[in-house]
C-alpha cells in the first residue's frame, strides 16, 4: 500500500481520530490527565457489553472445538499480539490445561513480545506461514486481533483459516473493517478515539483484554474447569498456588486445613480430585474415573 493510500485509510479509522476531550492533553496536570483517561476508560466496558451476543457465539464455537480436540489460537501484531500471547500463557496455570490448548501468535515471533519488529505486521504471507508452523487445522478456532481491523499479517492468517474451513473471528475496534468482513464472526468493540491520538494500546487494548478474559474464562467454565466459582483445576506449581489449592479444597468442602493438605497429597495435588474424594468419600482412582465420565465437570458428578 502506498503512503498516500495508507494515510487515506488511517484517516477513516475511528481509532486514529483526534479525541475532542483531550485536545489540551499536554497542558493538564498529572491528576487532570489521569481523570481524563479514567473517564475515557469508563466507555470500554459498555463497548464490550454491546458485543456480548457475538462473544457468546464465539465461546460456543471454542467449547465445541475443545471437545473435538481443537484449539483456540490468537494471532495479532504489536499490542494486540502481546495481549493474545498473555491470555494464552495464563490458561495452563489457571485451568490446568496443556499449553497447546490455547495458543498466542505474534507477528515477528518471540522477539516482538519486547521489541518492535520492523514490517512484521505488513507481511500477510507470514500470517499464513505462522499458522502452518503450528499445524493449524479446520478443528481449531482462530481469533484475529487488531484495533484497526486492517493488519495484513492478521488478514493473511484469517484468509488461510477460512480456506481450511476453521472458525474465524475478528476482534477489532473499528466498524466495517476488512478483518470483520473476512472473519465469520466479528467482535467490534467501538471505543472511540484514543486520549493519545492513535495509541490503540489504551482503550482499544483494554477492550481486547476484557474480551480475551471473557473468551477463555467462559469457555473453561463450560469445559468444567471450575466448581461453583473456584479454580479447581489450578496447577499448584509454586508456593502461592499450593496454598491456593489447599484453600480451594477447604472452601469447596468445609474441611480442615489438615484434611485438605492430606487429601491433596493423595490426589497428586489436583484440587478437583481432592474435592470429589472428600465430598463423595471415594478414593483417588474412583474420583478420576467419575470426572472422566462427566467431561471433567465436578458439578455434574455431584448432581
Amino acid at each position: 500500500m502506498t503512503e498516500k493510500n495508507l494515510l487515506n485509510t488511517l484517516a477513516q479509522l475511528i481509532t486514529e481520530q483526534r479525541n475532542p476531550a483531550s485536545m489540551n492533553l499536554d497542558g493538564l496536570s498529572a491528576l487532570e490527565i489521569l481523570r481524563l483517561m479514567n473517564d475515557e476508560d469508563k466507555q470500554v466496558p459498555y463497548a464490550v457489553e454491546r458485543c456480548l451476543p457475538q462473544i457468546a457465539q464465539v465461546v460456543e464455537k471454542i467449547v465445541a472445538a475443545f471437545r473435538q480436540g481443537g484449539r483456540l489460537v490468537y494471532i495479532g501484531a504489536g499490542t494486540s499480539g502481546r495481549l493474545g500471547v498473555l491470555d494464552a500463557s495464563e490458561c495452563p496455570p489457571t485451568f490446568g490445561v496443556s499449553g497447546e490448548m490455547v495458543k498466542g501468535i505474534i507477528a515477528g515471533g518471540e522477539r516482538a513480545l519486547r521489541h518492535p519488529v520492523e514490517g512484521a505486521e505488513d507481511n500477510a504471507a507470514a500470517g499464513k506461514e505462522d499458522l502452518q508452523h503450528i499445524d493449524f487445522s479446520a478443528k481449531d478456532v482462530l481469533v484475529g486481533i487488531a484495533a484497526s481491523g486492517r493488519t495484513p499479517y492478521v488478514l493473511g492468517a484469517l484468509n488461510y483459516a477460512n480456506e481450511l474451513g476453521a472458525t474465524t473471528v475478528a476482534l477489532v475496534s473499528n466498524p466495517q473493517s476488512a478483518m470483520a468482513q473476512t472473519a465469520q464472526i466479528a467482535i467490534e468493540t467501538i471505543v472511540g478515539a484514543e486520549v493519545l491520538t492513535g495509541s490503540s494500546r489504551l482503550k482499544s487494548g483494554t477492550a481486547q483484554k476484557l474480551v480475551l478474559n471473557l473468551l477463555t474464562t467462559a469457555s473453561m467454565v463450560l469445559m468444567g474447569k471450575c466448581y461453583q466459582n473456584l479454580m479447581v483445576d489450578v496447577q499448584a506449581s509454586n508456593e502461592k498456588l499450593v496454598a491456593r489449592a489447599v484453600r480451594i479444597v477447604m472452601q469447596a468442602t468445609d474441611c480442615s486445613r489438615e484434611t485438605a493438605q492430606e487429601t491433596l497429597k493423595l490426589a497428586d495435588n489436583h484440587a478437583k480430585v481432592a474435592i470429589l474424594m472428600i465430598l463423595a468419600g471415594c478414593d483417588r482412582q474412583s474420583a478420576v474415573d467419575l470426572l472422566h465420565k462427566n467431561q471433567g465437570s465436578l458439578r455434574r458428578v455431584l448432581s
